[in-house]
């Protein structure tokens, strides 16, 4: 989704920048290179963030699915006393609720508030899985427009330098280089950051839909235990 997303902004850019007013026509990759060796780092974040992002993104989906019939699975055999059979479908599941519902029931027979503390230390550990890589990303949609506007401040600077250097004699091709340089890391910047912020914020709310449903099967699992003796 995120390549996607880059690919349509790349050529929407491209169609937009393709042509020179003098009729010379310069591809996208053509214009990139004129940002200079700061397109270097730019180019590398992009890369993390869609690495990040597809990674998260799968790694997430698997999490996400919640089967409902194996919590009541689980319940029935606890409730049965089958304690074994409870661990080995949490064991086989190997989901992020089921690990903690496991370590719960290990802790059967304890008091509920040891049990408690024992599944939000499991579940504290999985969300930190969960959130794995975010915080990498949530600093390139920062630092990517910042590394932009570097190169802009340094295109200018060499404009303004070319300038000096040539005194009274000042072509508009003398200063193409500086602006060029300005304009394309201020524009591969602000793509990065802005698509890495969004990708940033979609992975926030699956986590958070996912922990949702991890806190919801805890306290199921947690009522469990509360109800009475038959």
């Amino acid at each position: 989704m995120l390549a996607f997303f880059l690919l349509q902004v790349t050529q929407a850019a491209e169609a937009a920048m393709a042509v020179e007013p003098d009729g010379i026509s310069l591809d996208f990759w053509s214009l990139a290179l004129k940002g200079g060796w700061i397109m270097v780092p730019i180019l590398l974040l992009s890369v993390i963030a869609i690495f990040i992002f597809g990674d998260r993104w799968f790694a997430l989906q698997r999490a996400s699915k919640f089967d409902t019939n194996l919590m009541n699975q689980i319940k029935q055999h606890i409730q049965e006393g089958k304690i074994d059979s409870a661990l080995a479908l949490c064991r086989s599941a190997n989901k992020p609720f089921t690990r903690m519902i496991e370590k719960g029931i290990l802790r059967i027979g304890r008091p509920l508030n040891d049990v408690h503390a024992a599944i939000e230390n499991v579940g504290n550990l999985e969300v930190s899985k969960l959130e794995k890589g975010l915080p990498l990303l949530a600093s390139v949609a920062g630092g990517a427009p910042m590394i932009g506007f570097l190169g802009t401040v340094m295109g200018m600077i060499r404009a303004f330098y070319d300038m000096a250097q040539h005194g009274s004699n000042i072509d508009v091709t003398l200063l193409s280089s500086g602006i060029y340089q300005a304009m394309v890391t201020t524009v591969a910047g602000l793509m990065v950051g802005i698509v890495a912020y969004f990708a940033y914020n979609i992975l926030v709310s699956r986590v958070e839909n996912i922990v949702f449903k991890m806190e919801a099967h805890t306290t199921d699992f947690m009522d469990l235990l509360n109800e009475p003796a038959s």
